[in-house]
């Protein structure tokens, strides 16, 4: 059973030749949970400009709202991102959220500012199976998606997200704990969508609109926060 969001059409064609982001040796996803309001981020924020470099990484910059009251509003930030960070605590069963924090694939937290346990945590993560074929290609009608299973899948369903990033943004804060600093910030998550739930018994075939001059990535991931499982972006 699936079930696609208003913006997904079911595809029935065999995906052309376009420009692609294939299956094979799919990237480790690096979560950073941060805020132009942490005094603490900066290290965590240059790290990510490392990671983006990495055609084995896809690191993506959640900016959460709860440090906002600070005396600066965080322009990147969203209460969706914040929720998704406490998801993740729940689901590890911590009470709390903190910044700066990274999550490696859905299931590990990691000391987002120590580039030896974050790459020990990606090198982890490197060595699983890959259960899902998931495939992106970029036509003029939009990003078409194909996600297959190719081994045995968790039960019960499964959430296919779409993510849309800018690559890189600079911002002068003025105010708060970072006052009088100009942050560059990488890989910045503007939408975060789910798409589709996915059972794995069919092959799902859908496409979404290109993402302009952002950058796409697609997520395959246990409901509940849990594990990703697979994923791409779009070259």
């Amino acid at each position: 059973m699936m079930r696609f969001a208003a913006l997904a059409s079911v595809l029935c064609l065999a995906m052309p030749a376009a420009i692609r982001a294939e299956e094979v040796d799919q990237p480790v996803v690096v979560e950073l949970f941060t805020s132009q309001g942490c005094a603490s981020c900066p290290p965590a924020d240059a790290l990510m400009h490392k990671l983006v470099e990495r055609e084995d990484v896809l690191a993506l910059a959640f900016h959460v709202d709860y440090w906002d009251y600070i005396g600066w509003k965080d322009v990147f930030a969203d209460p969706t991102y914040t929720q998704r960070q406490k998801d993740y605590a729940r689901a590890m069963g911590r009470n709390m959220v903190h910044t700066p924090q990274m999550i490696v694939m859905g299931q590990e937290d990691v000391h987002a500012a120590d580039p030896l346990k974050v790459g020990d945590a990606i090198k982890r993560h490197q060595t699983g199976a890959q259960p899902v074929a998931l495939d992106l290609t970029a036509t003029a009608a939009g990003v078409e998606i194909s996600v297959q299973a190719r081994g045995a899948l968790p039960k019960g369903a499964l959430r296919v997200d779409v993510v849309r990033f800018t690559p890189l943004r600079r911002v002068s804060i003025s105010r708060g704990e970072l006052a009088g600093r100009t942050m560059a910030y990488a890989n910045i998550v503007e939408d975060w969508q789910q798409i589709a739930e996915w059972d794995g018994q069919e092959d799902l075939n859908l496409t979404v609109p290109l993402p302009g001059d952002q950058s796409l990535a697609v997520l395959v991931q246990e409901a509940g926060s849990g594990p990703i499982i697979a994923a791409a972006q779009l070259k």
